[in-house]
């Protein structure tokens, strides 16, 4: 299942950039198919969609698309952006706010990637996810 910033909504700001509230409800429904019984894979994923895309949003200038994927017991999270830099660990200041996301992702997914290419980056985590079930047809 592919999801682009644009598809079935209003463009907002220039038609790249999303909040990290309405990847999470994208994901919401894609996870009410997906993962149907929800549990704490189900919220792992939601954890990883919305750091991904604050990240995108603080560090890359917006998401250029958010793909969501459904294996047997995972689900794939690709949020791509127009930035060719990597992620950065940062040093966690008590006194300043974020610096902990990366990490995050990193910690609730069984493998992470990041894809640079020409016109920026993918970065991809496969996030256990039990009640994941992939759809008969």
């Amino acid at each position: 299942m592919v999801h682009s910033p644009t598809e079935g909504r209003d463009p907002v700001d220039d038609g790249r950039l999303w909040t990290a509230e309405q990847a999470r409800d994208v994901t919401r429904g894609f996870l009410l198919v997906a993962a149907p019984e929800g549990g704490s894979g189900a919220e792992s994923v939601l954890l990883v969609v919305s750091e991904l895309v604050t990240n995108a949003l603080r560090h890359a200038n917006g998401v250029t698309e958010l793909r969501l994927e459904v294996g047997l017991g995972a689900v794939t999270v690709a949020v791509h952006d127009a930035s060719m830099a990597p992620p950065q660990p940062v040093t966690w200041d008590a006194g300043e706010p974020g610096g902990f996301g990366w990490p995050l992702v990193q910690d609730l997914s069984d493998d992470v990637q990041v894809h640079v290419h020409m016109a920026g980056k993918a970065v991809m985590a496969v996030v256990p996810c039990p009640t994941a079930v992939l759809a008969q047809g």
